[in-house]
């Protein structure tokens, strides 16, 4: 039992004087951890963001160049990394927003609605990044057959890509549970945070 469970349990026998005074402590207790808690979503989502960036570093663009050109998508690449590097950086500085704000919370009221869009801004980032994800594939997996339709008779070729199919509906189940791992667990700290506040808004 933590120092919070601690404080609701003995609650109920103090005085209402002393009650006030719990009810304040848990308020800062729980303000504090929700604060904790959105601040590793920052970080979490900054040291993703830096990877994705620093990969560029590493990656042979001459050698990518004639790969998207032997597939048809050298447009479709730049265009497509033109427009989600912006909406990956608005989702940090909406992460950075959102514990900046939700670190001067002074009333139980306004913390909860922080922790709405806390929560929101988060199932869309994951959102985001699931379907950005399966619509690359779709584009690869397309060009692919388009530019092989003749080849594409030869079963050999039709087993290929069935594995190459599965193998990225595997990829993307694990990039999911990363989400789950990275961001659910602390999801789920926050909203039992919110349901504590809730208890002591009904109180108030």
């Amino acid at each position: 039992m933590d120092v919070l469970d601690k404080y609701k349990k003995a609650w109920d026998n103090q005085p209402e004087d002393s009650q006030k005074v719990s009810r304040d402590k848990i308020f800062k207790m729980t303000h504090a951890r929700s604060s904790s808690i959105v601040k590793w979503i920052f970080i979490i989502g900054l040291c993703e963001f830096l990877i994705l960036i620093l990969s560029y570093c590493f990656i042979d663009f001459e050698e990518s160049k004639k790969i998207y050109d032997s597939m048809g998508l050298t447009n479709f690449v730049f265009y497509s990394q033109v427009i989600s590097l912006p909406i990956f950086f608005y989702f940090i500085f909406q992460f950075y927003m959102n514990y900046k704000n939700i670190s001067v919370m002074e009333n139980t009221k306004n913390l909860m609605t922080r922790i709405l869009k806390t929560r929101k801004t988060v199932k869309n980032y994951v959102f985001f990044n699931l379907a950005y994800f399966v619509f690359l594939l779709i584009i690869i997996f397309s060009s692919i057959i388009i530019n092989n339709t003749n080849e594409l008779a030869d079963k050999i070729t039709i087993f290929a890509v069935i594995i190459i199919v599965i193998i990225s509906i595997i990829a993307v189940c694990l990039l999911w549970l990363i989400y789950q791992l990275l961001y659910g667990i602390l999801l789920r700290k926050l909203n039992k945070n919110y349901k504590e506040l809730a208890k002591l808004d009904e109180l108030n």
